[in-house]
């Protein structure tokens, strides 16, 4: 809904193309800009409620002879969808905060990891910028975590003020993350001071890395995305 109350545009349209949520418009723009879920290809949800990106993560897996696979972690208990989901989406009910990479491990096909991880997780907002911003910053960085590992963002840190990104790819000891060399990452953040800084941290990781202001975002929110392409 709009600031006035009434259904603004990517509200009704998530409502004639069943989508749970508008959210879903924010994935479909990231998806036609930088491709990042191809058919057939793992994706970990974090932060997954009520399920829009859920929607367009298995729609873009294409049909379900190509197999693929989508799973959605929330506080919540999440429903999967039964528009624009198949067999091929699963949901788990646990605190991202707490649980082991080894568990997430194991819901990835062959429990090799994950070829696209999402992360939508966002705090609950308190309306105090500084706070709030600090625990969006968190969820980041534990997203981060889960995907590249404590090895590659401690070798970051190291190597983040340095230009040579090519030397950082050829040093960077094996990691214990979940995202699979080549993978992609997106991360949601509410913008501060620190953004900027989170993205110097992330970008000697990843080939390409972005900041993407969807169109579907509402005019009042302070979210942004971080997309971050090709697992170094």
């Amino acid at each position: 809904m709009s600031k006035a109350g009434t259904p603004d545009f990517f509200y009704r349209e998530a409502q004639r193309l069943g989508y749970v949520a508008r959210s879903a418009f924010k994935l479909l723009q990231m998806q036609k800009q930088y491709k990042l879920i191809t058919p057939g290809s793992s994706v970990l949800d974090l932060g997954c409620a009520p399920g829009a990106w859920l929607q367009v993560a298995c729609q873009s897996l294409g049909p379900l002879k190509n197999g693929g696979a989508v799973v959605g972690i929330d506080l919540k208990k999440v429903k999967v969808p039964p528009m624009h989901c198949d067999s091929r989406v699963q949901t788990v009910c646990a605190d991202v905060l707490n649980l082991p990479k080894n568990k997430l491990k194991a819901l990835s096909p062959q429990q090799n990891g994950f070829a696209v991880i999402l992360s939508d997780m966002c705090p609950l907002v308190s309306g105090i910028s500084i706070r709030d911003a600090a625990l969006s910053a968190e969820l980041g960085m534990r997203a981060l975590d889960l995907a590249v590992g404590g090895v590659s963002l401690l070798h970051s840190d190291d190597t983040v003020q340095g230009e040579g990104r090519s030397e950082c790819s050829n040093s960077t000891p094996k990691n214990d993350g979940l995202l699979r060399p080549g993978g992609h990452l997106v991360i949601k953040l509410l913008e501060s001071e620190d953004v900027k800084e989170f993205g110097q941290l992330c970008k000697p990781l990843f080939k390409k890395a972005a900041w993407l202001r969807p169109n579907a975002t509402r005019s009042c929110s302070k979210e942004i995305y971080l997309i971050c392409q090709g697992l170094l």
